[in-house]
């Protein structure tokens, strides 16, 4: 396939079926090549600037990607959560510099950078790692939780690396649910920071 044929199916794609990622055999499939042949192609395409490499045999649009669309392609049992799930939701004035996830994969290079963002993966455990039901993203409050988790296991102070806002929000009785699956030093932190909030409300 020529170029402007490549970008013509690749925009077709992303428009008609909102499809922004593919595999190489998925490539090469279209084209009628090898896997091989395929490859010879996407670094020319990449040239050109009409393909991104996200990762090890995953490629897409550029610019049009995004953590939770790229996740599944870098680790199936991995969720977004902690800091960037918390500025998704408003919890957090900065964006943080890496996304976030928990799995129950070891990764030989748990921390990389992509196009769509650097990704630090968190190898965890049942019952601190518990997968959003149908979402590939922590609710508010287990991301907090995560957060404060992760942030006590590193010794590194909760306040001293975002400003929080709008976790009045969240709901104690969300956190009360969530209990079971943290220290207590966790949930008592995570509570006494939704109280804070509560009694620092105008």
């Amino acid at each position: 396939m020529k170029a402007m044929a490549w970008q013509k199916y690749l925009e077709e794609q992303a428009r008609r079926n909102k499809k922004i990622i593919f595999s190489i055999t998925e490539l090469a499939n279209v084209s009628g090549t090898s896997r091989r042949a395929v490859n010879v192609e996407l670094a020319r395409l990449r040239k050109y600037g009409l393909i991104e490499r996200y990762g090890r045999g995953c490629y897409g649009l550029p610019e049009m990607m995004t953590p939770e669309i790229l996740l599944p392609c870098l680790d199936r049992n991995a969720y977004i959560t902690g800091g960037y799930a918390m500025f998704h939701y408003g919890l957090i004035t900065q964006l943080p510099s890496v996304v976030t996830c928990f799995t129950r994969r070891r990764h030989s290079k748990p921390e990389f950078t992509t196009p769509a963002g650097r990704f630090v993966f968190v190898c965890a455990q049942p019952p601190v790692y518990r997968p959003p039901v149908n979402d590939l993203m922590a609710g508010p409050e287990q991301a907090l939780c995560d957060f404060v988790y992760l942030m006590r296991r590193r010794g590194v102070a909760t306040e001293s690396l975002f400003t929080f806002r709008n976790l009045r929000k969240l709901h104690i009785e969300v956190l009360d649910d969530l209990a079971t699956g943290y220290p207590r030093t966790v949930m008592k932190q995570a509570r006494a920071m939704l109280k804070q909030a509560v009694k620092c409300t105008p």
